[in-house]
């Protein structure tokens, strides 16, 4: 179990890697959320850059699959409930965020070749691409806090991960659902909902430890 649990613990970390380079570094650098023209010139002048982007996000798959079979594997012996949800909730994620990135590749080929876009324009069949792949990371945070929580339950309830990190993690996941509903619903600046999202990070971040290093407590007696 300590081999899956290290296994989980680096396709964890992968998620988490692969996902901060996507979407917070290469894809800011291409969207302009408000200029539908400087979005296009950004992808014509570097279509590397959004292939990157791609790549990054199928990378994002793989891993979050990658962990989500291995929490179902940690957890199936102990607690069958919590390992189906982790999985299904995990799975779930993972096909938005394969979604999203199908809809970067559309804007990908059609910022080389505007007859794809209706109307010929491209500028905003890109920037409308681009805008439902913002969605579909947005929503997608609902599946990434309902996974949280019955991992945080299954630490809680048989002490094979510290009861801290457990509690941690059910409130990670609440404050998730919070930031998706009120990322996808309402206006509330950006800077706040990473506010809200923090305890799911130290949460995670520690997940992501121990699995690596420590692996899983073994079964009570």
């Amino acid at each position: 179990m300590t081999r899956t649990a290290r296994i989980t613990g680096a396709a964890y970390l992968g998620l988490a890697v692969f996902g901060m380079l996507g979407f917070l570094i290469v894809r800011p650098a291409l969207f302009s959320p408000d200029d539908a023209a400087d979005t296009l010139a950004g992808i014509t002048a570097n279509h590397g850059l959004l292939q990157l982007g791609i790549a990054l996000e199928l990378l994002v798959v793989i891993s979050q699959a990658v962990a989500a079979a291995g929490f179902f594997t940690l957890f199936l012996a102990d607690r069958p409930g919590a390992g189906f949800a982790v999985g299904t909730f995990g799975m779930a994620n993972a096909v938005l965020i394969l979604g999203s990135s199908g809809l970067l590749a559309a804007a990908l080929a059609v910022s080389r070749d505007a007859s794809l876009a209706p109307g010929g324009d491209s500028a905003a069949t890109v920037q409308l691409l681009f805008t439902l792949s913002m969605l579909a990371w947005k929503v997608g945070g609902v599946f990434f806090g309902l996974w949280l929580m019955p991992m945080g339950w299954f630490a809680i309830s048989t002490g094979r991960f510290p009861r801290v990190l457990g509690i941690l993690l059910v409130v990670g996941g609440v404050c998730y659902l919070a930031s998706a509903l009120l990322g996808a619903a309402t206006d509330v600046p950006a800077g706040v909902l990473d506010l809200v999202t923090i305890p799911a990070t130290v949460g995670e971040l520690w997940m992501v430890g121990y699995l690596v290093v420590r692996g899983i407590r073994p079964a009570a007696a």
